[in-house]
């Protein structure tokens, strides 16, 4: 007994672990889909202003909305996916959301444009909260970074593909692209109905997580939350990442397609792939420096977003300031790789400083004030670009904005025991 009780235990974690690479596996496309929805609508600016006419700051009013009705419902979809099994929420999300992007395709005014991207915030707010979660609940320190890592890899790919919008609308009409994958997600919502699932559990741990989860409440958990100091720094490190990276994600098209003078397609395949292809390379090795170097050093999730960032700035500033095509390009491109390390760092981190019962509870509130945020930092830029002010200057007050987001992190503490309850 006591040599096949080992044996048998060692055979479970096996069986786990290969379901817990699947889980990722699944997600990372559905990530890559997530995000090639919302932000193709960004490489098409021309197509869309020229079937549906609107100045430059109703155009940044599109991504903006969606940004405010997505962060303002984060939090209160990121209790869902803690109240309730997130496998459900994800796909419910993903069905909704699919739904929305069909629809879009049959917009013909800017309100029924701007009702639609509005509708979209309501059905993307559920998945990455609940996403996130089930990705943390699967995999345990050791490979929390990566694999959430790998997710947002699938993420990077998706807006790596938001240029097909461009291409699509250049080559047939805008609504098209939104016609096309609108549909695959509908399909892929079935497909996961089969086969995702949230954590096995024994049946002891499913009465405790009825248990816990009837006990769950979203003034609690929210009051939790903000009591931890910690908690604080990382809502406004979020926060103001948040205003960095939809700044650039929203306007990088443009600024590469007038400052360089080139056309739809061109700037948005600079602004998509060769920024997302770094991207996608930044959240897996920032995300496996983190797990290797944890080991070591307790401060490690955060230490790697740091050191990121710390890259990242002065490349934002050489490419605002170069009147040179390729320096901007592999300047983004340092960006795009080192700022990532962030992204892939930002739930370990979270399952460092919060009660683990809330953690999709805690990303949700994260992402609604980087949302909000976010979107007004889109807004201005088209409002100032209305007013003939350069896209540059912007890019320069993100650069700053980082060395602000390093100090933040420095402040960060995780709990006492954190490394041995991050296991859970």
């Amino acid at each position: 007994m006591l040599v096949t009780e080992p044996l048998i235990a060692i055979k479970a974690e096996a069986k786990v672990s290969s379901k817990a690479w699947m889980i990722v596996g699944l997600l990372s496309f559905l990530g890559c889909l997530n995000y090639l929805d919302r932000v193709m609508i960004t490489t098409m600016r021309s197509s869309i202003i020229e079937a549906i006419p609107m100045s430059d700051s109703k155009f940044g009013l599109l991504t903006s909305v969606f940004l405010w009705v997505y962060g303002l419902l984060s939090p209160f979809a990121g209790f869902l996916a803690d109240k309730f099994q997130r496998s459900k929420v994800i796909i419910a999300s993903l069905f909704l959301w699919s739904g929305v992007t069909w629809l879009t395709a049959h917009a013909t005014t800017f309100e029924e444009l701007l009702a639609t991207r509005a509708l979209m915030g309501i059905s993307e707010a559920c998945y990455i909260p609940a996403a996130l979660a089930l990705i943390a609940d699967y995999h345990k320190g050791p490979t929390r970074s990566l694999a959430t890592g790998i997710h947002m890899a699938g993420v990077m790919v998706g807006q790596s593909f938001g240029f097909l919008g461009g291409w699509i609308a250049d080559r047939y009409v805008w609504s098209s692209a939104f016609s096309i994958f609108g549909i695959v997600g509908i399909v892929y919502s079935i497909i996961l109905a089969f086969l995702l699932r949230d954590i096995p559990r024994t049946d002891e741990d499913i009465e405790i997580q009825k248990e816990i989860k009837t006990k769950i409440k979203f003034t609690v958990a929210i009051a939790d939350l903000f009591s931890r100091r910690s908690f604080i720094y990382a809502f406004i490190f979020w926060a103001l990442l948040g205003v960095i990276g939809w700044l650039v994600i929203g306007w990088l098209p443009t600024y590469y397609k007038e400052h360089f003078k080139l056309s739809q397609s061109t700037a948005g395949i600079y602004a998509t792939w060769y920024f997302s292809l770094c991207s996608l390379v930044g959240v897996l090795l920032g995300g496996a420096l983190a797990d290797r170097w944890s080991k070591k050093n307790p401060r490690a999730r955060m230490m790697v977003p740091a050191i990121g960032l710390c890259i990242a700035a002065p490349f934002i500033l050489l490419a605002s300031t170069t009147s040179v095509l390729f320096i901007a390009v592999g300047s983004f491109m340092v960006y795009a790789l080192t700022r990532t390390f962030s992204d892939t760092n930002m739930m370990p981190i979270l399952c460092l400083i919060s009660d683990p019962r809330y953690r999709a509870t805690g990303y949700g509130v994260l992402n609604m004030f980087a949302c909000i945020v976010g979107g007004f930092g889109i807004y201005a830029g088209g409002a100032l670009r209305d007013k003939h002010i350069d896209l540059s200057i912007l890019f320069q007050a993100a650069a700053a904005i980082m060395l602000v987001c390093v100090l933040l992190l420095f402040l960060i503490k995780p709990r006492l025991n954190a490394n041995l309850e991050n296991e859970f």
